[in-house]
């Protein structure tokens, strides 16, 4: 499937990311594999507070393996949570690193920068050659839940030189999640 974005800077297509029950793993990791082999679909992700399962439960491990199978990222939240319910889950030491051992190669995205755990968030990135940080949801000065508007209003301020800014923009996720539509998998190296 593919929509026009509204925006250039998005990389011009909007671009399926699946979802899964938890508490159902077998058919979960069916309808991934539909959602991506016949749906397009170029990622999965997990909000693990929804669940309160940390990201290491043995629920998502077929998921995780699916994953990998199809050649698709993992994209979680990481961080405090921003409705009134448990942040633990939302950990990058230990959950994010354990996951990240256990399935070395599972590409990882781990949205909202961690905060107020953000240098282990780094940490992670830093030990995991397929660990990523999102910064979704997040400004220069970090308000959440915001608008593309509000995101890039500061952009400026982090004087990005051109490239740097381009793949804040969009290169980093057109590289991680497969530049064409139905080549999940195909991404360059970090």
């Amino acid at each position: 499937m593919r929509w026009p974005s509204s925006s250039p800077e998005a990389g011009g297509w909007l671009r399926g990311v699946a979802g899964a029950d938890l508490t159902r793993p077998v058919q979960a990791v069916r309808e991934l594999r539909r959602a991506v082999e016949e749906l397009g679909f170029v990622a999965l992700r997990v909000v693990p507070w929804l669940w309160e399962l940390p990201p290491t439960h043995r629920l998502y491990y077929p998921l995780y393996a699916a994953c990998v199978a199809l050649g698709v990222p993992f994209c979680t939240q990481v961080g405090h949570t921003g409705p009134l319910k448990p942040s633990e889950t939302g950990r990058p030491i230990p959950y994010i690193d354990q996951v990240a051992l256990d399935f070395p190669e599972l590409t990882i995205i781990c949205g909202h920068i961690g905060y107020p755990w953000t240098t282990e968030m780094i940490a992670v990135a830093d030990k995991h050659e397929n660990v990523y940080i999102d910064t979704s949801a997040y400004t220069a000065r970090r308000y959440p839940m915001i608008t593309a508007t509000q995101a890039l209003k500061h952009l400026d301020q982090l004087e990005l030189d051109k490239e740097s800014r381009e793949l804040f923009l969009s290169g980093n996720a057109r590289r991680v999640f497969g530049n064409e539509v139905g080549t999940p998998g195909r991404r360059a190296g970090r």
